[in-house]
């Protein structure tokens, strides 16, 4: 059936090969065949099309680029996404206090604003250019400022570590917005269009700096260095609720102590501040609960061979990525925050922890790509004296960050320092010794380490199983140039802090509002940025009535 349409909108998807995404003719022709496979009848001159997303399809030999388009016959483009939200100046009225300022934190300061309502953001860590000093510190001397790091500071743990924006989450809110706030302080357009989005953690140290800066030009505050101490609440005898009335506060330069008082308060702490969840666990332990989390280990490999793997053995500009998935033993293994052209960064909170996490910069152009290779970790499979300890602690649902503590700890003693464990992944799989680890991103230096021995057994035996299936998908992916750095832990919380459906506030503490990867309710920057906005839209509601 043709349909002769004179107003009209439609989505179209076209397939051409690399280079040809500049060639206006080619573009147009296959946009005129798409529309007549759709039965849509038109003349050229009557369509108007807007380019959305580009992706790559790399999975056969021929190589093909995959462009979407939305496409107006016969009327104009609306402007969906265009245009950015109207912020207006803070008038004093209301006040919230919003603890943490990554996406989570940053886009709920944005979204009050656009009714006028005043934030004031705490952070443990520093801004972007005192931050910077602490992250050199710690790559170039193993020198760990345990509240000022790659998770601690102005901007969250994405700031300088890689800056992804990919997101399967698009219907908790409008990402198209996210990206555009992005956009206007620095980020390339590019992320408006690409697939996979990535800002690169050269560019967001500026960007964040600039959003600071108008949220403070808006009449909005900032309180660096400023580690929240504990949580003020109030018990309301008529109804037996528990009611946050603000929080204290000490200043880690000056070692002050503060009381801050506000009528809501936005917990956007992130997935790396066990401190948060231990001080509502001591006001409502049932107010937590349990979650399934990974953890495992950091693959690194010559950027040249996945690029050629991916790739077929034809040149591209950009770094390959991948992205698998198998099933052993009942639990996934997948790969995550997959960083091509990248470096494996160090990413500990505390003196005795190594902690890993890989990053790449916007060229994407280093000599090597790394990812995430981790076990899904159930609550029933945390050992039974980090259960134990919980339950006897009074709060259960902590067992997995007790856990997940130990094994960061344990990776530290097998070094050290922050000079963290690795192991070639065929000596991996073969049980033995690495001899020579070679080259590698990961600036504080490696120690050659059995880490099939000491890692966890059930993580071990899932692992080696999992590479096995990887290298029949991506065959050469198992390699002796194949590194395995431990441990990537801190792929999202192992708890989760319970909030009501409705008005998303914490269910056994009234204005408190938890959001972003600490509340268990999101991954990532972009799906972060929506559950802050979202949490801030609901304050907002509460407000206006």
């Amino acid at each position: 059936m043709h349909y002769n349409i004179w107003l009209m909108t439609t989505d179209i998807s076209i397939t051409i090969k690399p280079g040809d995404e500049k060639n206006k003719a080619i573009i147009d022709s296959e946009i005129m065949r798409a529309l007549a496979k759709k039965g849509i009848s038109a003349k050229k001159e009557e369509i108007i099309s807007v380019f959305i997303k580009k992706s790559i399809d790399a999975r056969h030999a021929q190589i093909k680029l995959i462009l979407r388009y939305k496409v107006y016959i016969g009327e104009e483009p609306n402007g969906d996404g265009e245009f950015l939200p109207v912020w207006k100046k803070a008038d004093g009225k209301h006040t919230v206090l919003i603890i943490g300022t990554g996406p989570a934190g940053l886009y709920a300061a944005f979204r009050l604003l656009e009714k006028g309502i005043k934030p004031i953001l705490i952070e443990r860590g520093s801004c972007t250019d005192e931050r910077k000093k602490d992250v050199d510190a710690l790559e170039k001397e193993g020198k760990l400022n345990a509240e000022s790091n790659f998770c601690f500071g102005e901007g969250g743990a994405g700031t300088f570590s890689d800056g992804k924006l990919y997101t399967r989450s698009n219907k908790r809110g409008d990402i198209g917005k996210i990206y555009r706030i992005f956009v206007e302080f620095g980020a390339s357009e590019k992320i408006m269009t690409d697939a996979h989005p990535h800002i690169g953690t050269d560019k967001l140290p500026g960007i964040i700096s600039g959003m600071r800066n108008k949220i403070i030009e808006l009449g909005g505050e900032f309180k660096f260095d400023t580690l929240c101490t504990d949580l003020i609440v109030e018990k309301i005898s008529s109804s037996q609720e528990t009611v946050i009335k603000g929080i204290r506060t000490k200043n880690l330069k000056t070692s002050e102590n503060s009381s801050i008082t506000a009528e809501a308060v936005i917990l956007a702490t992130g997935h790396s501040a066990p401190d948060i969840y231990k001080m509502i666990a001591k006001i409502s332990p049932s107010s937590l609960e349990a979650k399934t989390f990974a953890v495992g280990v950091r693959v690194e490999h010559p950027r040249s061979l996945i690029d050629s793997i991916q790739f077929h053995g034809k040149s591209m500009p950009q770094a390959a990525e991948y992205r698998l998935t198998t099933q052993v033993e009942e639990r996934g293994v997948y790969s995550f925050c997959m960083c091509p052209g990248g470096f494996v960064v160090p990413c500990a909170t505390a003196e005795n922890q190594i902690v890993i996490n890989g990053m790449s910069a916007s060229g994407r152009n280093s000599q090597w790509s790394n990812a995430a290779i981790v076990v899904e970790t159930r609550p029933e499979d945390i050992p039974y004296e980090f259960q134990k300890k919980a339950t006897e602690d009074g709060c259960p649902a902590l067992s997995g960050l007790y856990w997940r503590t130990w094994l960061e700890e344990e990776t530290f003693r097998q070094t050290n320092s922050q000079f963290a464990p690795a192991q070639k992944l065929t000596d991996f799989l073969k049980h033995k010794d690495s001899t020579d680890l070679g080259e590698s991103s990961y600036k504080p230096g490696l120690v050659a380490s059995r880490l099939d021995q000491w890692l966890p057994k059930e993580i071990c035996s899932r692992l080696e199983q999992a590479f096995k299936d990887f290298d029949k998908n991506m065959h050469g992916f198992v390699c002796d140039d194949a590194l395995l750095i431990a441990s990537e832990t801190r792929t999202s919380t192992p708890v989760r802090i319970l909030r009501n459906k409705e008005d998303l506030e914490c269910i056994g503490i009234k204005n408190l509002y938890p959001c972003g990867e600490g509340s268990g309710y999101s991954g990532g920057i972009g799906s972060s940025a929506m559950d802050g906005e979202k949490v801030a839209a609901k304050i907002c509601e509460k407000f206006e009535k």
